[in-house]
C-alpha cells in the first residue's frame, strides 16, 4: 500500500498532459447573431469558472449540443452529459433568456461538475448526482454568482427536499439509485450523495485538505472514462491519504435513512 501511495503521488506530479477545455458549441445558427454573443458569453463564462473550481478539463474540445426553446418556464429546463470520444453536453434552453438569467441557472455548472468523475453503474449514481449536487454549488458559490448566504440556504433546502423524500422512498440507496427514474427518487438519491460529499469535506478539511483539491489531483492521475463506485471510493482514499471515503461509502451505500446535516455543519464549509 506505501509503495502503490508513492507511485501514485509521483504519477500525480509528472502529469503534464492536463489542458484546459475549448468549447465545441453546435447548434448556434438557430439563433440570431446576437443571441448567438449572449449564449457563447454564458457557455465560456460557466467553463472558465468551473475550471477556476477544479481544474482543466482535460479535453482539447468539449462539444456542447445546443437546443434552443422558444417556450421554457425556466433559462435551462434540461441538461445531460453525452458520455463519448469526446464527451459532451446537451443543453436544452430558452432562446430568449438573458446572460443574466442563464449565468444564474444552476444546470450548467452540474453538468460540468459531472464530467469530472467517471460514468459510474446505475447502482453508484448517487455519487454521481451528489457530487455533480454539491459542486455547482460550489461553483456557483467561488464564482460570486450566489452569495455565502444563498449557498448555505441552498444546500439547507436541497437537503431538506432529500430528507422529505426519504419517508416514502424507503429502499438501501444503491437499491434505489439503481431504479431512480422509474421511482422518482432524484430528491433522496442527489441529496443523499451531496451530504456523502459535504461529510467528506469536513473530514478532509480537518486535515487540511480539500475536495476540490482531490478532484484536481485525481483528474490529473487517475481519472479513466468508465469505473465503479469501489474503484472510485478505493482511488479517492489513496488520493487523500485516509479512510473518510470507504467510511462514509460503508455507512452510506445500504442506508435507508436519510443523513442528518445541520447547519451549523454547512457553515463550517469552505
Amino acid at each position: 500500500m506505501k509503495l502503490f501511495n508513492r507511485i501514485l503521488f509521483v504519477t500525480c506530479l509528472a502529469s503534464t498532459s492536463v489542458f484546459a477545455a475549448q468549447l465545441d458549441p453546435q447548434g448556434l445558427t438557430e439563433l440570431s447573431k446576437s443571441k448567438q454573443q449572449i449564449i457563447l458569453q454564458w457557455l465560456n463564462f460557466s467553463l472558465e469558472q468551473t475550471q477556476a473550481t477544479l481544474g482543466p478539463l482535460p479535453y482539447s474540445n468539449l462539444p456542447i449540443y445546443l437546443h434552443p426553446r422558444y417556450i421554457a418556464f425556466e433559462p435551462v429546463p434540461w441538461g445531460s452529459v453525452r458520455r463519448g470520444d469526446p464527451d459532451g453536453i446537451e443543453l436544452h434552453f430558452d432562446r430568449f433568456a438573458s446572460f443574466t438569467q442563464l449565468r444564474d441557472d444552476w444546470t450548467l455548472y452540474h453538468e460540468m461538475a459531472h464530467l469530472y468523475l467517471p460514468l459510474l453503474p446505475y447502482s453508484g449514481f448517487w455519487l454521481s448526482e451528489g457530487f455533480a449536487t454539491y459542486m455547482q454549488n460550489i461553483i456557483m458559490r467561488d464564482s460570486k454568482v450566489i452569495t455565502r448566504k444563498q449557498f448555505i440556504q441552498r444546500l439547507s433546502a436541497g437537503l431538506e427536499r432529500g430528507r422529505q423524500q426519504t419517508r416514502t422512498k424507503q429502499q438501501p440507496l444503491s437499491e434505489l439509485a439503481d431504479d431512480m427514474w422509474q421511482q422518482g427518487a432524484q430528491q433522496r438519491v442527489y441529496w443523499s450523495g451531496s451530504a456523502f460529499f459535504i461529510e467528506a469535506e469536513l473530514a478532509l478539511q480537518q486535515q487540511g485538505q480539500s475536495l476540490t483539491q482531490l478532484i484536481k489531483r485525481y483528474r490529473e492521475c487517475c481519472y479513466s472514462s468508465k469505473t465503479t463506485a469501489k474503484k472510485l471510493i478505493t482511488t479517492f482514499d489513496q488520493l487523500s491519504r485516509s479512510a473518510i471515503f470507504s467510511t462514509l461509502y460503508a455507512r452510506y451505500t445500504q442506508r435507508t435513512d436519510f443523513p442528518d446535516i445541520t447547519r451549523e455543519q454547512l457553515i463550517l464549509l469552505r
